[in-house]
């Protein structure tokens, strides 16, 4: 089992930056990408950005060159966001791919955006 834990939602204006954070632990040898995903309310649960254990970055499109993701040997998972938008305010989840498991799924954090 991996637990996922998201920290540095908050309320920002447009134009600001934020840091989420995602501390994992358990079996953390097991995991093969880690990802963020935001929720908007009424709408689907998107992928934002993904990271493999190779170091293998994507993105979507609407975040490409301004937010970046990182982790340090998927122990913790980082998702710097910059110039964000209204449109940007959603809850984010952390995401892990464990190899012979469930994928594991954080709590959530609320980020919104004020125009």
């Amino acid at each position: 089992q991996v637990q996922l834990v998201e920290s540095g939602g908050g309320l920002v204006q447009a134009g600001g930056s934020l840091r989420l954070s995602c501390v994992a632990s358990g079996i953390i040898f097991r995991i093969s990408a880690m990802a963020w995903y935001r929720q908007a309310p009424g709408k689907q649960r998107t992928l934002v950005a993904a990271i493999t254990r190779s170091g293998n970055t994507n993105y979507a499109d609407s975040v490409k060159g301004r937010f970046t993701i990182s982790t340090d040997n998927f122990k913790n998972m980082y998702l710097q966001m910059n110039n964000l938008q209204p449109e940007d305010t959603a809850v984010y989840y952390c995401n892990a791919d464990v190899l012979g498991s469930n994928n594991a799924w954080g709590q959530g954090t609320q980020v919104t955006v004020s125009s």
